[in-house]
This record gives structure tokens, C-alpha cells and sequence, in this order.
């Protein structure tokens, strides 16, 4: 909209992704503290999935009491920023206890759930009704602060792993900041409806709802458990072919480069539409989760090549989804509608995670992505079907 002056957008975007940069902050300094600390070898489940409850068990209280619309989005996204950011470094200050560091990461978690929600909406507050634009953004914004510590892990190499924590937590609160001082709240800013509990079932029996919240959950299958196992894959590579590729930059890049997939995304949907965008993200992505036995067979550039394909077919359709489900939800409960499905489709990244986990301590390390097949090849059902609806 024309009156909504120029740096609300790019403000909101860079404070997303400062505020999302905590949310793996723990998987790139993984090996520096397995290291130091002498953890398990499959931490990285349980820490990866710490981060999941406590975003979940956040969304769920934070849409519970509406949180977001009975204080001002701005002061709540600042304070969960800060929150945030010090349950990020608390272990640098806790004693060294893994049960303590699981603790931090869901604590972390948890304070997320008031930076990428309510994010999204001090943006509805402004762009009321051009939100469609900025999503691709703003989940764009969501990777690129996932993927920033492994940037950050790589560029402080040569310090101590504390140095990633410490860059987190202090450009989430740098962005909180922003979002108080410069953004501030929307014009279109109104009390919005509460949690019905009694609605949830009926929202999943509106065809169109029921179809996209589906394809949504097939894709959160395959999305985190992708991102936290990256790191993971790229190492059992160069153990296998004596590469030395440099897994914190390549994990950065490998997703980072999902963020051209949303914004990309974004500029397909408005020639051919959202469920088109996202059925071909998602179809692309379960393709390499079937060949990914043989990715480690490649030679170092093609390898790295299909990884890239992939971080950016993994996250492409994120954005879709969830204009899908905003398009498709009843208009007289969408908060309901729209906070459950978060809710369950954060919740789908658990068991996923904890598969892999398990998995990667009982059978040899290439099979292991094959199981996130399951996801994308549900999703692209139930976004067939929706599709089928359209025409």
C-alpha cells in the first residue's frame, strides 16, 4: 500500500531474521560442544527437537490467551527477543549439563513462538490486504536466520563456539529492538478472535482447508528434519569420499539458498497460483528424498549441486502453504484454523527429527532421508486433491 511508509518491509524482514537466528544457533555449534562437553554422537536430534516443543507448547499458549492481540505485537515480538536471547546464552553461564542445555534450546524454543508468528502479524497489520507479497519475504527472512549461524560458525572459526552465541542473541535483540523504534504497530492492528477449542474439528471438514492444512503437514515432514540433519549428511560425505568439504559454509548455503525458493515462489504464484508452486516445490523435494541413497556416490560439485536443488525446493513452498491455508480458512474462526495447523505441523517435526536420530545409530547414514519420502508424498495427495477442487 502506498502509505505505508518504505522501510516498515524491509524492517520487518531484518527482524525476522535476526529473531529467527536463535532458533538453530545450538545445531551449528553442535560439534564444538559435543567436542567440548562429550555429548552423544545423535544430540542433534534431541537438541534440534528441545527448540520444536518449546515453539509448539509457545504457539499454542500464545494463541491460547491471545497474547499478540491483547498487548502491542511490537512490545511482545522486543520482549520475546530478549527472552530469546538470553535463554540462547545461558549455557555460557549454566553449568555444563546436557539436561540443562536441552532445557535452554526449549526455553529458546519457546520465546520464537512470539517472534515468527507475531512477526507475521505486525505484517498483516500493515499490509492488510497485501500480505501475499510479503510472505515470501518473511519466510525468506525465517531461512535466512536459520541458516545465519552456520555462516556465523564459519567465520568464527577461529574463535570459541561462545562467539555464535553471543552474535545471536545480540542481533535478536538488535531486531527486536527495530520492530519497537521503527515499526511499531499497523494501521489495520484490531482484536482478533480467540482460540476455540470447539472449532478445531471443524475446520478440517471444509474440503479446501482440510486439503491445503494436509499438504502443509507433508511438507513440515521433510523441512526441519532436512535443515537439522544437513550438517549431518554433509559430514558422513566427506567421511565417505575423503572430501573436505566445509560443512558450516555449505550447510549456510545449502539453506540459505531456500530464501530465492520463497521469494521465487512468491513471483510464480501470482502467474499460476499457490497450489501449482507449491505442488511442484514439494514433488521436486520428494524426488530427492527417493534418489538421496545415491547423492553420496557423486562427485563433490554435482553432489553439492542436488543439495542446493534441494534447500531450495524444501522451504519453496512454505509460503504457499501457508497462503493456502490463510485463503481456504473459515473467515468467522481463521485464528483457530490457522493456529492449529502451525501447531501441528511444528508438532510433525518431532517425531520426523527423532526418526532420523534413530535411524542414523542403527543403519548406515545414506538410507536415513529416504523415510522423509513419507512427508512429500502425503502432501502431494492431499495438494493434488486440492488442485482437482479448482478446476
Amino acid at each position: 500500500m502506498n502509505q505505508v511508509p518504505k522501510r516498515i518491509l524491509p524492517t520487518i524482514v531484518f527482524s525476522q531474521f535476526a529473531g529467527t537466528s536463535l532458533w538453530f544457533a545450538g545445531n551449528a555449534i553442535l560439534p564444538a560442544i559435543q567436542q567440548s562437553w562429550d555429548l552423544r554422537d545423535n544430540a542433534v536430534a534431541s537438541i534440534t527437537s528441545s527448540v520444536m516443543l518449546g515453539f509448539i507448547l509457545g504457539t499454542f499458549l500464545f494463541a491460547l490467551f491471545s497474547i499478540a492481540d491483547r498487548f502491542k505485537p511490537s512490545r511482545v515480538f522486543l520482549t520475546c527477543a530478549v527472552l530469546g536471547a538470553l535463554s540462547n546464552i545461558a549455557i555460557l553461564v549454566l553449568p555444563q549439563s546436557y539436561f540443562l542445555l536441552l532445557l535452554c534450546r526449549f526455553l529458546t524454543g519457546f520465546c520464537l513462538a512470539g517472534i515468527y508468528p507475531v512477526g507475521m502479524k505486525i505484517a498483516s497489520d500493515w499490509y492488510a490486504g497485501n500480505l501475499g507479497k510479503a510472505l515470501g519475504y518473511l519466510v525468506g527472512a525465517l531461512v535466512l536466520g536459520t541458516a545465519f549461524p552456520h555462516l556465523l560458525n564459519y567465520l568464527g572459526a577461529g574463535f570459541s563456539w561462545s562467539a555464535v552465541l553471543i552474535g545471536t542473541s545480540s542481533l535478536a535483540i538488535i531486531g527486536g529492538l527495530l520492530i519497537v523504534i521503527l515499526v511499531g504497530e499497523g494501521p489495520n492492528r484490531k482484536v482478533g478472535g480467540k482460540f476455540e477449542p470447539r472449532k478445531i474439528l471443524d475446520v478440517f471438514k471444509i474440503k479446501q482447508f482440510k486439503y491445503s492444512a494436509f499438504g502443509y503437514f507433508g511438507h513440515m515432514w521433510e523441512l526441519y528434519a532436512f535443515w537439522a540433519f544437513t550438517p549431518f549428511i554433509l559430514t558422513y560425505y566427506n567421511n565417505l569420499t575423503n572430501n573436505n568439504l566445509n560443512v558450516s559454509l555449505w550447510s549456510f548455503l545449502i539453506i540459505a539458498i531456500g530464501a530465492i525458493g520463497c521469494i521465487g515462489g512468491g513471483f510464480a504464484s501470482l502467474k499460476i497460483g499457490s497450489g501449482k508452486v507449491a505442488f511442484r516445490y514439494l514433488l521436486v523435494s520428494g524426488i530427492l528424498c527417493a534418489i538421496s541413497p545415491f547423492l553420496g556416490y557423486l562427485p563433490p560439485f554435482i553432489f553439492l549441486g542436488f543439495m542446493i536443488v534441494w534447500g531450495i525446493a524444501v522451504i519453496g513452498d512454505s509460503a504457499q502453504f501457508s497462503t493456502l491455508n490463510a485463503q481456504n480458512a473459515p473467515a468467522e474462526f481463521k485464528g483457530t484454523a490457522l493456529t492449529i495447523v502451525v501447531s501441528i505441523g511444528f508438532l510433525l517435526t518431532i517425531p520426523s527429527i527423532q526418526l532420523l536420530g534413530y535411524l542414523s545409530t542403527i543403519m548406515d547414514t545414506k538410507w536415513i532421508l529416504t523415510f522423509l519420502f513419507l512427508g512429500p508424498l502425503f502432501g502431494l495427495i492431499y495438494t493434488k486433491k486440492l488442485l482437482s477442487l479448482s478446476h
